[in-house]
């Protein structure tokens, strides 16, 4: 069996907590693209924790946890949030913890680069987080990228690593910064590389073996749909494929297909960075969502923009992901509201629309919305759909109607037990 966990919207929709959940399942979780530009946040008996780069899977005593070739790895990073779980009684070791040879290394140059394009942009920038995903990813289609397994043999990674600073520093020098020494990134290199090199090997031959051998895997993404390179809100998109349609390749087995997606989406809509963003609030309601559902980015702290669930962007999402059932987390959120509104078209030059429009268009939407009654009450301790209150149950069903797709988990609390499964 191998499944995809799939964010629907612009990420944020608590793909990690679902992944702690049903990794209970699984042997395997992979992580296929992506970098410390997002956090998975999971809470369960042995704490909270905050995973940017490890597959969630790692909270599972019994799961293999795989970081695929379609990554870029910030070394320093990854130590860092290695030696925390570790810390946390977290057991992480060359048993559990599995690299690719061929995922790219995210450098200090590339996180420069980043920030010194955001500067430069003011105004009109993208939203980054300022680690680096973008440059990285431009470096690896440029052919000017080191990978994991570049490690073991330092001696042609320095004469590499030479060509490409020399290049780089063209780049940097031109923003009015000092150029990166070369001895200072070797040092990052050993240092910190040296730390993982253990954990490094072919994932994919490990991988194909796992799924002939009838193994459970599960594929983990990182933000979702509407952040995809080609799919997304582009260029207010991450710099790699989101999409579960990406997984195995991304992973290292493209020779293998998906038997299930699961797609993965908030009961209410949030987003972090930059970008249109239709059914957004703001003021006092948005900031009452905002703390009711502690809306700040998990691997950034920022304040993430907030707006009533979008059935428009959903649809298309769930569509994008080809997603088999949707995970509907944090409905016990919206608790605290007598009414609640949804987002059930846009307004685009005097007409309504229900399918989610090319970026440029989105500027000129405006949000329809339909209100529903709230349940006003706590719900944190049911358990099945039968627990639910009506008005609960009633906007579950409305908005599976309405995104054309099932939904059969909900989640009414963070903690891992604190979910149910609907009829």
């Amino acid at each position: 069996m191998l499944t995809s966990i799939v964010g629907i919207n612009w990420g944020d929709e608590g793909k990690g907590r679902m992944v702690d959940l049903l990794s209970a399942d699984y042997d395997v979780v992979v992580r296929y693209q992506g970098g410390n530009n997002a956090g998975h946040t999971v809470i369960n008996e042995k704490g909270k924790f905050v995973l940017n780069l490890m597959p969630s899977g790692v909270l599972r005593d019994t799961v293999v946890n795989v970081m695929g070739n379609g990554m870029v790895i910030d070394l320093k990073h990854l130590c860092g949030e290695i030696e925390r779980l570790t810390e946390a009684g977290v057991s992480v070791s060359e048993k559990n913890l599995k690299i690719s040879d061929k995922a790219v290394i995210c450098m200090p140059y590339n996180v420069l680069q980043d920030c010194m394009e955001e500067n430069r942009l003011a105004d009109k920038k993208f939203g980054s987080t300022r680690r680096g995903i973008g440059p990285i990813y431009g470096d690896k289609y440029l052919k000017k990228a080191l990978r994991m397994g570049e490690l073991f043999n330092m001696d042609k990674m320095k004469a590499r690593l030479k060509d490409i600073l020399e290049w780089k520093n063209l780049t940097v020098k031109a923003y009015g910064e000092e150029p990166v020494k070369y001895e200072d990134m070797v040092a990052y290199l050993e240092e910190f590389g040296g730390k993982l090199k253990k954990y490094v090997c072919d994932v994919g031959l490990y991988l194909n073996s796992a799924a002939n051998e009838g193994k459970k895997i599960m594929f983990e993404a990182q933000l979702g749909a509407l952040r995809d390179i080609d799919f997304g809100i582009y260029p207010y998109t991450s710099s790699s494929s989101t999409i579960s349609a990406y997984a195995p390749i991304g992973a290292g087995i493209p020779n293998h297909k998906l038997d299930e997606a699961i797609g993965i989406m908030k009961a209410y809509s949030t987003c972090v960075g930059e970008g249109p963003f239709t059914a957004e609030y703001f003021g006092d309601k948005a900031e009452a969502l905002r703390k009711a559902g502690g809306e700040y980015g998990a691997a950034t702290g920022r304040p993430r923009r907030v707006g009533p669930f979008d059935v428009v962007a959903s649809k298309y999402g769930c569509r994008m992901q080809a997603a088999n059932y949707v995970a509907l987390t944090k409905l016990d959120v919206l608790s605290y509201l007598k009414e609640i509104e949804v987002c059930v078209g846009y307004e685009l030059n005097g007409k309504v629309i229900d399918e989610f429009p090319f970026t440029d268009a989105l500027d000129d939407c405006k949000p329809v919305f339909k209100t529903l009654p709230g349940w006003n009450c706590d719900i944190s301790s049911c358990r099945k759909s039968s627990d639910l209150p009506k008005e609960a149950y009633d906007y579950i069903k409305f908005i599976e109607k309405a995104v054309g797709c099932k939904i059969k988990y909900v989640s009414v609390g963070a903690s891992r037990e604190e979910y149910l499964v609907m009829d």
